[in-house]
């Protein structure tokens, strides 16, 4: 079987990030909408806080097995690329755990190339939060 590229991905200094917060609120989970709350960015919720259902597709985990989330109707539109989870200086104006940090993860990404896309295109649907045990 071909290894298929990640959808999610997160910089060093985002998975830091993201360990010294799971050290103080337990596992955590993300999730990207695609407006509500700070624009578009990620949001890092302790796991579970944020119920996933049948319009939530997990693009994968990072940092340790931090489930990935994102709206159906956003992963429609970025199906088609690699995002990764960076972490930025300020105060995003979420609910975010970063959030009393002083700094506030974002998203960066870049399209899949041609054959990157047939081997998501040949491979199973990601799973939805209706499909999926947190």
């Amino acid at each position: 079987m071909t290894d298929l590229p990640p959808r999610i991905l997160a910089t060093s200094q985002a998975q830091a990030l993201m360990r010294r917060l799971a050290q103080k609120h337990g596992p955590l989970m993300f999730h990207q909408s695609g407006g509500c709350c700070d624009g578009s960015a990620p949001m890092c919720f302790p796991r579970g806080e944020f119920r996933t259902g049948a319009q939530d597709v997990l693009l994968g985990h990072v940092a340790d097995d931090v489930p990935v989330w994102i709206g159906a109707a956003q992963f429609a539109y970025w199906r088609h690329t690699q995002v990764t989870i960076d972490v930025v200086p300020g105060r995003g104006a979420g609910m975010s755990l970063e959030s009393p940090e002083g700094v506030r993860f974002i998203v960066r990404s870049r399209i899949f190339s041609d054959a990157e896309n047939a081997l998501l295109d040949a491979a199973a649907e990601p799973p939805r939060g209706d499909a999926v045990t947190q």
